[in-house]
């Protein structure tokens, strides 16, 4: 422990994150967004917020592009970066857990130490990995921002899938087939998950 955190001591509110489950209705739990650049993490981060929205769910998306923005607005793209990056992130998306907010996060994340250690910030079963399976081929057709084309003619450096690794989940909670399957199929998926590990509701019959 160092010397500025030894000085420190963690306060204990009477509002527990039980007693915030209870008044919002639901489980709050982190949705780990995992998967290549284009592969569908942000797009079915969102879609899955949205219905979790009309349930009447408190959520929250992190997601990659804007968090670089502001909290991680000093970071580049080494190693050293991408890690301090997962680190920020896993702790608010800790912060959200505690605050009862179904937390979802939208990042590459890409190697497997940095996702251990955000499962391990938590509770056992409240990090559900979530692996955007996308095959790097269909990612680049897809290439919205032109990022895999800079990456190939060697302008953009440290891209993973192309100069820097990208470490598929061993064990993830949840494959879902982004590149294959339909918007809405993918979400459904992630619903029937969170409903059979009892975060949410059972939904039937009212969607």
């Amino acid at each position: 422990m160092d010397k500025q955190n030894s000085n420190t001591v963690w306060h204990h509110a009477t509002v527990t994150r039980s007693r915030r489950e209870i008044l919002n209705g639901h489980k709050s739990a982190i949705l780990w967004f995992t998967g290549l650049s284009g592969a569908g993490k942000s797009t079915l981060a969102h879609a899955v917020e949205e219905r979790l929205y009309q349930l009447k769910c408190r959520t929250f998306v992190l997601d990659g592009d804007n968090v670089r923005q502001g909290l991680c607005g000093d970071l580049g793209f080494s190693d050293q970066d991408r890690q301090e990056n997962i680190r920020r992130i896993a702790e608010v998306a800790k912060l959200m857990l505690e605050a009862g907010t179904i937390a979802l996060t939208a990042f590459i994340s890409p190697f497997r130490a940095e996702r251990q250690y955000a499962r391990n910030l938590v509770p056992h079963g409240d990090f559900i990995e979530i692996y955007c399976n996308c095959d790097l081929s269909v990612c680049e057709q897809r290439d919205v921002k032109g990022l895999y084309k800079k990456a190939r003619q060697g302008d953009i450096k440290l891209f993973t899938g192309i100069s820097s690794p990208y470490e598929v989940p061993e064990n993830p909670e949840m494959i879902v087939g982004t590149g294959t399957y339909e918007l809405e199929a993918c979400v459904d998926q992630v619903m029937s998950m969170l409903e059979q590990r009892g975060v949410i509701a059972s939904t039937k019959g009212e969607m």
